[in-house]
């Protein structure tokens, strides 16, 4: 089945003709390849634009093997220009170049050129690729399909659908698969002999069984405060290991490099600063997070945040976790500062939006508890709580927005209002 992916595809249209490359990012087997050659070729060729002027090339094909070298490549791309009209060059793996970065910014001097590219080893995979365009990058981070996308080729409810998804996530390449037992092979050989592979090779890491203890800690505590520092200790009490904190922050960027997980900063909303570490983490999929535990911790409360949380950065926000420090006293009539967390604090100038990430919300009891942090917020900006089990879209009588899960994943316009 045909998935549209039409936030992406609409990111591509309007990046069109702006003089700069336009570069595909994302963690390997995202659906970079089919977003550039099925789904944009097609709108260039639905838009009238004949196949003369479309120079597709997938440079990991072997009869594709001569435009690997540099030269030949940019020799060849200006030999398909005869006209004056906009040439569309959308370029595949274009890592299998030597020196892709040169060659690409040769195609701007070309001014009827438009460049779209796409790769995935270890070195494009780095979030450092567009500073190799010296500012003459665009880049078009896409993920793992959506709940939406996903609901898309599923057949059955959502509740089922839900069920699925938080299993084994959105790889693009589970739909076409029938059994658990080969969705969970696909997964486990995915992220140990595609993604394991290409962090240790870039970044020459030595001590693999480290990096492996990290993956599994991280795996197991998703949403969870990361303090390196504590995990250092934990590394030397629990397995009599000394690994110095600087190196599981490198650790922590290597795989956030590789788009497997992103780091998400803390943020004092009264004090509006941000606070250092402990930094929060989540996995670009829940799929290959549970993949990584052997698929033995499928929580869905932490699952379920950590899906809110790439839906929120797919439709373009910037995230971090809010924290709203109180003044308060404890039993004995000291002062104390206890600090109350908002889960995402979601930015997309100039609106803002708070919200809070619940499985189950049975009583008003739960539901005040969890609009406890919102109280503390003196800003007007929409405060959200997304809950599995509410019904309807309604307000509280604080202001405050209930918004159902399914209604929130399938509606892509469910935080406008």
């Amino acid at each position: 089945m045909r998935i549209q992916r039409d936030i992406y595809l609409n990111r591509l249209i309007l990046r069109k003709h702006n003089g700069l490359i336009k570069v595909i990012t994302g963690v390997r087997r995202c659906g970079k390849t089919y977003l550039l050659f099925e789904l944009f070729y097609q709108h260039l060729r639905d838009s009238g634009v004949d196949d003369a002027h479309i120079i597709r090339l997938s440079l990991d094909d072997i009869a594709n093997r001569e435009y690997r070298e540099p030269l030949r490549l940019y020799h060849y791309v200006k030999e398909q220009i005869k006209d004056e009209k906009m040439y569309y060059v959308l370029l595949d793996e274009v890592q299998f170049v030597a020196e892709f970065e040169d060659v690409l910014n040769g195609f701007l001097h070309l001014p009827n050129v438009d460049t779209y590219v796409s790769g995935s080893n270890a070195k494009f995979l780095s979030k450092d690729v567009i500073t190799e365009f010296r500012g003459r990058g665009d880049e078009v981070r896409i993920y793992p399909l959506t709940f939406r996308e996903f609901m898309q080729a599923f057949d059955g409810t959502r509740e089922e659908a839900w069920d699925e998804y938080v299993q084994h996530g959105g790889m693009p390449a589970l739909p076409g698969m029938h059994t658990p037992e080969e969705k969970r092979n696909y997964l486990k050989n995915l992220f140990t002999e595609t993604y394991l592979k290409d962090i240790i090779e870039r970044n020459h890491i030595r001590n693999e069984e480290e990096l492996a203890e990290l993956l599994d800690l991280i795996a197991s505590q998703i949403g969870s405060p990361v303090n390196p520092k504590k995990i250092s200790d934990t590394f030397k009490s629990v397995k009599n290991v000394s690994v110095h904190p600087d190196t599981i922050k490198n650790y922590l960027d290597y795989l956030s490099d590789a788009f497997l997980i992103e780091k998400v900063k803390r943020y004092d909303v009264k004090g509006k600063k941000y606070i250092g570490t402990p930094m929060k983490y989540y996995f670009t999929d829940v799929g290959l997070r549970n993949a990584r535990l052997n698929f033995r911790q499928i929580e869905q409360t932490h699952l379920m945040e950590n899906i809110i949380y790439n839906e929120l950065r797919v439709r373009g926000y910037d995230v971090d976790a809010g924290v709203v420090e109180i003044n308060s006293q404890d039993a004995s009539g000291k002062n104390i500062k206890p600090q109350l967390e908002v889960d995402f604090v979601c930015n997309q100038m100039p609106a803002r939006i708070y919200i809070q990430s619940v499985l189950s919300m049975p009583d008003r009891e739960k539901r005040m508890q969890e609009q406890r942090p919102f109280g503390y917020i003196s800003d007007s900006f929409q405060k959200v709580i997304i809950a599995k089990d509410v019904i309807g879209t309604w307000y509280s009588d604080e202001g405050v927005l209930m918004l159902n899960l399914f209604d929130f994943l399938l509606n892509p316009n469910s935080l406008r209002r």
